[in-house]
């Protein structure tokens, strides 16, 4: 089923391969600055949860836009799966605003490149979802699936950090918090998540029923 506002979804991933890009920049000066390679910047940049989904966000959107007829077109385009990438990037706002604003003051460039990655694309990411995704009838169970991909972050991350020695994030420290506690803060993440994902799925099925026949 194709998408309604193209343009909206054009702006979307522009914005997100844009924060993508100057983040990259930015991460490799600074780990080449601090004496580092830039393979290692590439390491450092492709830790965070952050990156990752915007990079979700970024693909889905320019597969659905430039090859539709594609299989990964195709794919992206259903709604389960754009609603999926939709309660993905708002996590991504979510968490940085209630657990990580505070924890850095970014300034210039970098202060650029965190507005456009953790607020500006989640929130026109949800606009996206909004505005472009047809209505479709989503079971309750959904977000069960849909949380593959932040539990797949999760075992990507603590493998990366039992390899590299750092964490990405401090609620998933292992090193100051031990697994326990990384543990426990990982499952009430997931509940928020779902609790998130549920409540897209009651909007879309509320938006399904007043849809016109």
């Amino acid at each position: 089923m194709p998408w309604r506002h193209p343009r909206l979804s054009l702006l979307v991933a522009a914005l997100a391969w844009f924060g993508l890009g100057l983040q990259l920049l930015l991460s490799l000066r600074l780990v080449v600055a601090q004496g580092g390679t830039p393979l290692g910047g590439l390491v450092v940049y492709l830790g965070y949860f952050t990156v990752l989904t915007n990079l979700l966000v970024a693909v889905s959107l320019s597969l659905a836009l430039w090859r539709p007829g594609s299989a990964a077109g195709r794919w992206f385009r259903r709604p389960g799966v754009a609603t999926a990438v939709a309660v993905n990037i708002a996590l991504v706002g979510l968490t940085y605003h209630l657990l990580l604003r505070h924890v850095w003051d970014p300034q210039g460039l970098q202060k650029l490149a965190d507005i456009t990655l953790h607020y500006a694309v989640p929130l026109l990411g949800v606009l996206h979802w909004w505005l472009a995704v047809p209505p479709a009838r989503m079971a309750w169970r959904a977000p069960l699936a849909w949380a593959a991909w932040p539990l797949a972050y999760l075992g990507y991350a603590l493998l990366r950090g039992l390899w590299l020695g750092t964490y990405p994030y401090p609620f998933i420290d292992v090193a100051t918090l031990g697994y326990p506690r990384t543990l426990l803060n990982a499952l009430g993440l997931l509940v928020v998540f779902l609790l998130v994902g549920l409540a897209f799925v009651a909007v879309a099925r509320g938006r399904l029923r007043r849809s016109p026949r």
